[in-house]
């Protein structure tokens, strides 16, 4: 079956304006955008540029806007859509060729939190224990993949490219509920400034189209919780931590 694509074209080494270039492709059933995209890169135009790497929704590199939504290439079956699909690169990021964008704000952004463990004590010698409750705890908020869906769809993050991003964020949350770690004051400290937690509208945009179902909104508003628990203590008898 021949299936239409119309995808994001910009190469700032040719002086063309930013454009959208359609493309027949032939789409077999079980086909995925991100095997469409291929198919135009090996049959159509060899200069055709996006990322993709496990092609197992495991990566997080394809993470592209389809069909007015961020999604997953790798992930999303060509014939859910309709034509013609339309394939955009990440918002609030650079572009620095058709779908390719410039991480780094993202990464920038990932970085304030720390993210990795920062032992409470000195580390044992074997190592850490943690129970299957404690685990528990953190299960959600670890399954992120950073591929950047969150960030693209948060409004905020168009605006205000200081906010740390629902990325950053749930991933903070991730190591402030990690019974290993000993930085919980400085993360909750960090997050509460003017470009954390208190910067979200709570749009839930995140959380729509997070390709792991996860809930970067939730995770927002329970740091805000924690804050307010660690700032009035007699909010303990208000609020769930």
């Amino acid at each position: 079956m021949i299936r239409k694509f119309r995808v994001f074209r910009y190469d700032p080494d040719n002086g063309q304006e930013p454009h959208f270039q359609d493309f027949d492709v032939d789409a077999p059933e079980g086909m995925t955008v991100l095997e469409g995209m291929y198919w135009i890169l090996e049959n159509k135009d060899a200069t055709f540029a996006f990322r993709s790497s496990c092609r197992e929704a495991n990566c997080g590199s394809c993470a592209v806007h389809i069909n007015n939504q961020y999604a997953l290439a790798c992930k999303t079956q060509v014939s859910r859509l309709k034509d013609p699909i339309t394939i955009r690169p990440l918002s609030h990021l650079p572009v620095l060729k058709d779908l390719v964008v410039n991480m780094g704000p993202f990464w920038v952004s990932y970085k304030k939190i720390k993210p990795y463990l920062i032992p409470k004590e000195q580390p044992p010698q074997k190592e850490y224990y943690q129970s299957a409750e404690d685990r528990r705890k953190i299960d959600h908020h670890i399954d992120c993949i950073l591929c950047g869906a969150c960030y693209g769809s948060c409004p905020v993050a168009c605006g205000d490219f200081e906010y740390l991003g629902p990325h950053a964020l749930i991933k903070a949350l991730r190591f402030v509920d990690d019974s290993r770690d000993g930085a919980t004051d400085e993360r909750l400290a960090m997050v509460a400034s003017d470009t954390g937690v208190f910067r979200c509208h709570t749009i839930f945009n995140c959380q729509i189209v997070c390709p792991k179902d996860l809930n970067p909104t939730g995770a927002i508003s329970k740091l805000k919780n924690k804050i307010m628990v660690k700032k009035y203590p007699f909010m303990k008898l208000f609020v769930r931590t």
